[in-house]
Parts: structure tokens; sequence; C-alpha cells
């Protein structure tokens, strides 16, 4: 999986990139690359951005920009480009980010996420370049870069070898393991606490009884006992 990622703070990925299960994919053959639309902008002083048309508070992230650094980057027509793979624009009106978007990802060998900033992007950038548009809350924040990097986790992590442990991913919050329901709850030592304890069946060393009870556990967390 490639993901490259138009951000005017490209240095904030620094420590994403950092992290143990991000590192430990991209060891793996993923590849996550950072774009800074400024460095591709023909206008004096970096600009980047502009005033409303029609008046408003706030700055729009410029089409043209972006044009110009999509076409730098890729050597096409950004209008064709999410012909060829995913470009994703970050913004809190799109998509809800979910485990079933997710699994799509996953499946996608390239991604290219935009990010917003100011009061957004021009709407012809979502209309022309982007292939979706996808927001991880409805929740406005000060720019796409927090919300790149969560999606860029969602994803990365579901990569073989991310987490670890080969189950770490298949069975958890919201997988097709449990059914779609939020996780079942977790235990470890001590056994007993300020009177209290831990559920006796964890501790039966009986599995089947122990996944019996996950399961179910988990279907009430979801809603979906009878």
């Amino acid at each position: 999986m490639n993901i490259d990622v138009f951000t005017l703070f490209p240095g904030w990925f620094e420590w994403f990139v950092s992290q143990r299960h991000v590192s430990n994919a991209l060891a793996g053959g993923a590849r996550l690359d950072c774009i800074n639309p400024r460095d591709h902008t023909s206008l004096s002083g970096g600009q980047v951005d502009d005033t409303p048309f029609g008046g408003g508070a706030g700055m729009v992230l410029r089409v043209d920009v972006l044009d110009s650094a999509l076409r730098a980057h890729y050597g096409i027509d950004p209008v064709t480009l999410r012909g060829r793979r995913r470009v994703i624009a970050l913004a809190p009106g799109g998509r809800l980010l979910d485990e079933q978007l997710v699994q799509e990802l996953v499946g996608e060998p390239e991604i290219t996420l935009l990010c917003g900033r100011y009061e957004g992007f021009d709407e012809r950038i979502l209309e022309h370049y982007a292939s979706d548009v996808v927001s991880i809350g409805r929740y406005v924040l000060s720019g796409g870069e927090l919300a790149a990097m969560v999606l860029c986790d969602a994803v990365l992590r579901k990569i073989p070898g991310a987490l670890g442990h080969e189950r770490s991913a298949a069975e958890e919050s919201f997988s097709d393991a449990l059914e779609g329901n939020p996780e079942y709850p977790h235990y470890t030592r001590p056994a007993e606490f300020r009177g209290w304890r831990v559920p006796d069946v964890l501790l039966s060393g009986h599995h089947e009884e122990i996944e019996h009870w996950r399961l179910e556990r988990s279907r009430e967390r979801g809603g979906s006992l009878p």
C-alpha cells in the first residue's frame, strides 16, 4: 500500500510514522509520503489560499495550487488521477469513516489524501479531483492532518505484521469476527482488586466457554442480543 498525503504541514507526520505499528507497516513494504502544496505554488510568498467569493470569514485552499501540486507529483492531469487511485479529501461533511470504509481502503494499493486547512477546499477540488470526501466525525478541526493520521492509522494497522499478532486486528471492535459489534471486556492481573473480581470464566482455562462469553458480551455492547 502506497499513501501520499498532500499537506501544508508535512513535519507533523514525523511523529506519526515513528509509531511502532506504523513503522512496522512501512518496514513491511507500505509507503507514506508527504507532499507540500506550498512547494508547487506559482503565487508570491508561497500563497496557497485566498478569500472566499461572496464574502465571509476564513481562507479557502485554491484549486489552481492543488492542481499544480498534483500535476507535479503524478505527471498527469489531476482530473484523471482518481481513475487510477483513491483520492480522498478530508472534510467534516464527507462520508463517515467506519470499519466498512477502512476495509475498503485496506484493499486499495494506492491512496492519496488531501488535507484541507483554513476554511476548507475550493469546491472544485472536491468535485473534480477527489474520488471520495471522508470525515472522521461531525465536528470541525483546524485542518485535515489529524483526520489523515486517523485514517492512516486505521488502515495501516490492518496490514499483516503491523501489530505483531495476526489476531490483533482480526478480532476487535466492529470486525466480522465479532459480527460488527464493539469488542468484549478485557481483564488482566490482579485477578481481584478492591473486591472487584475478574469473571470466573476467564480464569477457567476453558477456551470454548471463554470464546462464547466474549461473543455474548460483545453482542451485549452492540445491542444485538435477543
